[in-house]
């Protein structure tokens, strides 16, 4: 029976007592299904690397150390320094330099090195993410023919954006070598698709053929979801908890939340500006609302994430000595994680979730805020139009995070809506959610990675049969 290789840049091998988060949670119906063996960096840093496999159930989990200077030229060289900002459109803050191109690929080779020591021929292969772009060439380069799919989790720019990277034309068409590129957003899928046509002369729409021989690669959109009932069982459970009572109970009047990785991406200083707007314009509302604004810190070695964290604590610091009382302080600004346990209590504890990022892949934040509510009387979701999730999300208030006007009306909107109103918007979000849900994301990326192509039908036909559970 054929193996899924999941290839991740940081593997999440299970421990007991400890919650699953990330990409853990987006795969857990993947591994639960199938035997799978997942790939990637241990998260350690060793002049001497070594490699070694832990064996869980039906599972394996292989991971690498990483050298200094692969840590520094690969992660937080390229793959945070350039692909992150330029995939958000934030070519400004991109940092280019050949070392750190050169320590991407050399990764990249390393990786695919440990996979060719394990796979087997009918072994199919599923890479994730941004930082592994050219890994299936490097895997063709070592004579395998696995079946090999791609899923990018951020967004992917236009071509317009994407060709000011130096040396596109190498990287972006190597994933020309996997058999389906998975993207988000129908959006996302389609800037790829202009890019091939604008660079290599490719046919702009959603499926074609692209290099030598008879394996055509093809795009298409898979929006990563939740585990909407299971969550929404948990957000029941935990808003009765003394933790999320206590947070509750000091807070004077409704609450706005917002949860976010400390990151650029996210528009938290834009924000913090659009709730000032709202405080300044509706003075009734003084005393009588509080955002909770939790934000755990990121890649702070990193210079611009240094310069978010000044910029967004400066704004809740101008903010709570502007409109604060002595009963009362406008932004709880927190910069901790919290478990998913906490954080789905306080979303459903919370009136309004604030989810505005500049430019987001999909933003499950969102997607939580919504399952977590109940719906007899639910909380009102602000969502920002650049977040993958308003393509699902169109009865969310979709705001232009750079608009803080626009913001600050969506809070007081949110917070004036009438009971019937809300319960119509959540059943609809709701409903966008049990469509989507995550429990069947993985199979169905597979199934479509296992159609037959021309020239490779029985080939294919063998591996569809060994995806049993599909």
């Amino acid at each position: 029976m054929a193996r899924i290789f999941i290839i991740s840049n940081r593997v999440a091998v299970p421990k007991a007592g400890v919650q699953p988060g990330g990409l853990e949670v987006v795969l857990k119906s993947t591994l639960k299904k199938h035997s799978c063996v997942w790939l990637g960096w241990s998260g350690k840093i060793n002049d001497s690397p070594r490699t070694h496999t832990i064996k869980k159930g039906k599972n394996s989990y292989t991971i690498l150390d990483l050298r200094p200077e692969d840590f520094d030229e690969y992660y937080n060289g390229f793959a945070n320094r350039v692909l992150w900002p330029i995939f958000h459109y934030r070519i400004d803050l991109a940092e280019f330099s050949r070392r750190d191109l050169s320590g991407y690929l050399r990764v990249n080779e390393q990786f695919a090195d440990e996979l060719a020591k394990l796979l087997e021929p009918d072994d199919i292969v599923w890479v994730h993410d941004y930082h592994l772009i050219p890994l299936a060439q490097a895997l063709q380069a070592r004579g395998l023919n696995n079946q090999i799919g791609f899923f990018l989790h951020i967004p992917l720019p236009p071509p317009e954006i994407l060709t000011a990277m130096p040396h596109h034309e190498k990287l972006i068409p190597a994933l020309g070598a996997y058999d389906l590129v998975g993207f988000q957003t129908d959006g996302d899928a389609a800037n790829f698709a202009r890019y091939l046509a604008k660079e290599l002369g490719t046919p702009s729409h959603m499926s074609m053929t692209l290099g030598s021989g008879d394996r055509a690669m093809r795009l298409g959109a898979f929006p990563v979801g939740i585990e909407t009932r299971q969550f929404n069982r948990l957000a029941s459970r935990a808003v009765r908890t003394n933790f999320v009572r206590k947070v509750v109970d000091s807070i004077p009047g409704k609450l706005i939340i917002g949860v976010d990785r400390l990151d650029y991406s996210k528009g938290i200083a834009q924000r913090m500006e659009g709730y000032e707007r709202f405080l300044r314009e509706h003075p009734e509302w003084t005393g009588k609302v509080t955002y909770l604004q939790i934000t755990p810190k990121s890649r702070s070695q990193i210079k611009e994430y240094a310069e978010i964290e000044q910029a967004v604590s400066s704004a809740a610091g101008r903010i709570n000595g502007a409109f604060s009382e002595a009963a009362w302080t406008p932004v709880r600004y927190v910069n901790r994680a919290y478990s998913r346990t906490a954080l789905a209590g306080l979303y459903a504890a919370s009136q309004v979730g604030l989810v505005t990022p500049v430019r987001d892949g999909m933003n499950l934040v969102a997607k939580e805020y919504v399952a977590a509510q109940n719906p007899d009387d639910p909380g009102v979701l602000i969502l920002s139009r650049f977040a993958g999730a308003a393509d699902e999300f169109r009865a969310a208030l979709l705001v232009n995070p750079y608009d803080p006007d626009a913001v600050g009306a969506a809070i007081a909107r949110a917070m004036a809506m009438p009971l019937e109103e809300r319960k119509q918007r959540h059943a609809e979000l709701y409903g966008a959610l049990l469509r989507n849900d995550i429990s069947d994301w993985g199979d169905r990326f597979l199934k479509a990675l296992a159609v037959p192509e021309k020239g490779n039908a029985a080939r294919q036909a063998a591996l569809r049969d060994n995806l049993t559970a599909l």
